[in-house]
């Protein structure tokens, strides 16, 4: 139940952090791109990776303060932090081929997915 609540809080932080990182899409307008949701996964993503340094490094994260930062607020924050931290670390273990794969699948599918549902939602 401690897991559950450490993450659960995180990811609501993290959840509301975005809600107002991303607004910046209502107000900036640069070269038609969502600015904020750029934003949201660059700074989602130096945030897991600094978090991944510093538990590599030290050992001043704990198990709980990982499940909390990492797991809850990153990943409220953005999935894209995870996506590019496990590709980090598919490459610190030598699988470049699966860091290509990984990577195209996910853009590939993804876009696939949203694109076949969006399709199906529309046809209701």
């Amino acid at each position: 139940m401690k897991t559950i609540l450490l993450i659960g809080t995180g990811g609501f932080i993290g959840s509301v952090a975005r809600y107002y990182v991303s607004k910046i899409n209502l107000s900036l307008h640069f070269l038609s791109i969502p600015f904020g949701t750029l934003l949201v996964n660059v700074l989602g993503c130096f945030i897991i990776g600094f978090l991944t340094g510093i538990a590599e490094q030290r050992t001043i994260l704990t198990a709980e303060w990982r499940l909390f930062l990492m797991v809850g607020f990153c990943g409220g924050f953005t999935t894209f932090s995870t996506f590019a931290n496990e590709n980090l670390m598919l490459l610190h273990n030598g699988l470049s081929y699966s860091v290509l794969l990984y990577t195209g699948l996910s853009i590939l599918l993804g876009f696939t997915a949203v694109y076949l549902g969006f399709n199906a939602g529309a046809a209701l």
